[in-house]
């Protein structure tokens, strides 16, 4: 059987922890997309944030605490940076790190693509599944917002990690993604899947522009896979981050039902055949989408490898 799974964040890093572990016990290959909407350059260096997540995530080198970042991280360079007065003084760069942002900042220089570099670095941290950027070109998520008397907009890293979302939020927009190319891999993955899966992930801002790419939203609404989702709101709530800030600005119920619907039913021109809430959201309904209500907190592994489980059964799958 072969898995492709749309992800980006930490929710969608931690459900890629449950779909190896379901993917061995079947046999399965997995192939996760991952978003680069959040990919940013600071410092002179070229941060993936969702692919290292990802990366740490699998690899076992994530932090817990924190949820992001490195285990047993250090911070002189963030603390040096700030004695010099460097900006943005409001992104703060681990030591640990920093050394992947160096390495990846190296081999774009010098000519290798993100998927080339990607799985480069993937060699060290052998996440158990392959890994591809969503797309090799620039593709940024900025956000359109009221700052100091003035409409405009800012990269999303500044939106949530300086301003944590607090400000008027309009819109976001993909900068990028009109002339994105899906990177090497990506839709003969998708065209060779036996089921797609998009993981508990913002849907704005992880899932979304991973579609943005059109190319990919195609071949997955065109291909023969089934596609099932997992719904990121659990009784009203995001299981975590701001996903909920990210609906209200799009205009969507923070609810299961509302996710589902903002990704629609395949046969009505969306993209689901199937769709994942939780035990506590049963009567959520999507038009024209099976629903099936199964618990979904990520609390461990093997919780989180039976909602991987279900998800392949809801798809007809083993």
């Amino acid at each position: 059987m072969r898995i492709v799974v749309l992800t980006g964040g930490i929710g969608g890093a931690k459900f890629l922890v449950g779909v190896r572990a379901r993917a061995r016990a079947i046999g399965a290959d997995v192939t996760a997309v991952v978003n680069v909407g959040d990919d940013v350059r600071m410092h002179g260096l070229q941060i993936c944030p969702d692919l290292d997540s990802v990366m740490y995530t699998l690899g076992g080198a994530h932090d817990p605490e924190r949820g992001w970042g490195r285990v047993g991280e250090t911070w002189v360079v963030k603390e040096e940076l700030a004695a010099y007065g460097a900006e943005p003084s409001w992104f703060g760069l681990g030591d640990k790190d920093t050394a992947t942002h160096l390495v990846r900042t190296q081999m774009l220089t010098a000519g290798y693509p993100l998927s080339a570099v990607t799985a480069a670095l993937c060699d060290r941290w052998k996440p158990g599944v392959t890994m591809l950027p969503s797309t090799d070109d620039r593709l940024e998520t900025h956000v359109v917002v009221d700052l100091d008397g003035e409409r405009k907009a800012i990269h999303f890293q500044e939106w949530w990690v300086r301003y944590r979302s607090a400000l008027p939020t309009h819109r976001f927009v993909f900068v990028g993604a009109d002339a994105a190319k899906p990177a090497p891999g990506v839709l003969e993955a998708i065209a060779a899947a036996d089921v797609v899966l998009i993981a508990p992930s913002n849907p704005v801002v992880s899932i979304a522009p991973i579609l943005a790419v059109a190319e990919v939203r195609d071949a997955i609404a065109g291909g023969p896979a089934p596609v099932i989702g997992v719904s990121p709101i659990i009784g009203g709530s995001p299981v975590r981050g701001m996903a909920d800030k990210c609906l209200a600005t799009v205009g969507v119920e923070v609810t299961a039902a509302g996710v589902g619907g903002l990704y629609g039913a395949r046969s009505d021109g969306g993209l689901l055949d199937g769709w994942l809430v939780d035990s506590s959201d049963s009567s959520a309904t999507v038009p024209g989408v099976p629903t099936q209500a199964v618990p979904l907190w990520m609390s461990s592994e093997a919780a989180t490898a039976q909602m991987v489980a279900d998800a392949l059964a809801l798809a007809g799958l083993a």
